[in-house]
């Protein structure tokens, strides 16, 4: 059975370019700032299978955690790609 969700790269691309909208500064800053899209296993991740690990300033990170916060609910899973 394949898992609906967003490909990793298109949750990290409406990720990236919602923060340069809302917060400014370029798509190529908050996609560094962000890092990769991480993967877990739905079966011990069954509410939301991805993260991030933000290395940005501490402004960012805080941005960054923000919007995680509701994107999570609206796409909890995702699929590689």
């Amino acid at each position: 059975m394949r898992m609906k969700g967003m490909t990793a790269s298109d949750l990290q691309d409406l990720i990236t370019t919602t923060l340069a909208r809302r917060q400014g500064g370029t798509q190529r800053r908050w996609r560094i700032a962000l890092g990769p899209i991480i993967l877990h296993d739905p079966a011990t991740h069954p509410h939301c299978n991805w993260s991030v690990r933000p290395s940005g300033t501490p402004r960012e990170t805080a941005a960054i955690e923000h919007l995680l916060d509701h994107l999570r609910l609206e796409h909890p899973m995702a699929v590689a790609g």
